[in-house]
């Protein structure tokens, strides 16, 4: 199943079970979005979330994960304002009105996983709030666009990077984080970055599944570990978003896995015909 580049390569049937835990993540989302609102605390998005997975049959990817800072203990990262990534829930995180939080979430179904993040406004938010949410939102799907013709892994990249450097206002497209692979695991190579050069980096080929996540700021691209060693913060301050979709590459296009209508209203005919 992985080839000689250490990438996981799979076959439509197996892109159908990763749909699967990809409707997961897409319902979990849904409640997300009508659950946010002031008074609410971060921990209780993740009760919420975590009854919402395993309701469908499947198990939290987040719950457990161990990158060597001990298991996280939660079934959602949900950063807050500055927070950028890999927040941890708490009693005490309670969400005010004029707050962003990013909540990024994945599933496991049948062994094979879903992972997807987005970024809700708290109440009523500045214009700047706003604007950096869908800022954030449109270079995801113009990295998708991209995978769906790409012939490199750099034109993802850049395709990324040129839709947030397209606005008049400068956004710091935060270095060091990004997308992957996934598949039987959350991640996988390639490392996906959220900028670069087209024409650069590994050959994109049918069967690639990637999660391409977009992060930028209203300020600095320089970030802070926070001290309990999984929350990542923008070091001035400045607000974060975080937005991202687990997509599969067909020869005829792409199924975005963790959307509702797997990518047709936004990519017409660079969807397959897999998924149509």
């Amino acid at each position: 199943m992985f080839a000689k580049d250490n990438i996981q390569y799979k076959t439509p049937e197996q892109f159908v079970k990763m749909r699967a835990a990809g409707l997961v993540v897409a319902e979990v989302h849904a409640a997300m979005r009508a659950a946010v609102a002031p008074g609410v605390s971060t921990k209780k998005l993740d009760e919420i979330a975590e009854e919402c997975i395993r309701a469908a049959g499947g198990v939290p990817s987040f719950l457990g994960y161990d990158i060597g800072l001990g298991p996280y203990p939660a079934s959602i990262c949900s950063s807050v304002n500055e927070q950028v990534v890999h927040a941890i829930p708490a009693k005490s995180q309670v969400l005010r009105e004029g707050d962003l939080i990013s909540i990024d979430v994945g599933a496991i179904v049948d062994g094979w996983h879903g992972d997807a993040a987005i970024t809700l406004p708290v109440g009523e938010v500045s214009k700047e709030a706003t604007d950096l949410i869908a800022v954030c939102e449109e270079s995801l799907w113009a990295g998708i666009a991209a995978m769906a013709t790409a012939k490199r892994l750099g034109d993802v990249s850049s395709a990324i990077q040129r839709s947030i450097q397209s606005h008049d206002r400068e956004y710091g497209i935060v270095a060091g984080f990004g997308g992957h692979g996934i598949g039987t695991e959350m991640h996988q190579d390639p490392h996906v970055l959220n900028y670069g050069r087209p024409g650069k980096g590994v050959k994109m080929r049918p069967g690639m599944a990637l999660a391409i996540e977009p992060m930028i700021t209203l300020g600095t691209p320089d970030t802070i570990d926070d001290e309990d060693g999984w929350t990542v913060s923008t070091s001035d301050g400045s607000l974060a978003a975080h937005v991202e979709h687990s997509v599969a590459l067909y020869d005829d296009g792409v199924w975005v896995l963790t959307a509702p209508d797997g990518g047709r209203a936004k990519l017409g005919d660079l969807l397959t015909s897999q998924a149509r």
